[in-house]
């Protein structure tokens, strides 16, 4: 899980063992938008993912702490667009290495093993594999 920022790592920018990640993140082949539903509008790009959270690139920092209804608009075979959607928590929300971008870490908060089939189908259909 994306919990940690990626400034919170020890003096020789190496993580500290207990900060690993125990859920391996996989990059989308994708420029996957996620949309909050509650605006309608698009809050930023899919960065990586796995099934317990993402992180997300966008223009504005997020608030963190707060449940967000989002969703992502999947295009399918057929080139129609689906959505998948899901509740997060904003865990953290910093400056990108472009200043001009924000980063943030978001905990899923569904955790059905409905709601892990869908993220892992997503993840097969539309990320990198080994």
């Amino acid at each position: 899980m994306y919990i940690k920022r990626p400034s919170q790592h020890n003096q020789e920018n190496t993580l500290h063992p207990s900060d690993r990640r125990t859920i391996k993140r996989r990059h989308l082949i994708y420029y996957l938008r996620v949309w909050q539903i509650d605006q309608n509008t698009v809050m930023g790009h899919v960065v990586d993912i796995n099934t317990e959270g993402m992180m997300l690139i966008s223009e504005s920092p997020v608030k963190t702490g707060e449940e967000m209804h989002l969703e992502l608009r999947l295009p399918d075979s057929e080139g129609e667009l689906r959505s998948m959607r899901f509740k997060a928590i904003c865990r953290w929300s910093d400056k990108d290495i472009n200043s001009a971008f924000y980063d943030s870490g978001f905990e899923f908060i569904d955790k059905s093993p409905e709601a892990g089939e869908t993220l892992q189908k997503l993840i097969e259909e539309y990320g990198f594999t080994d």
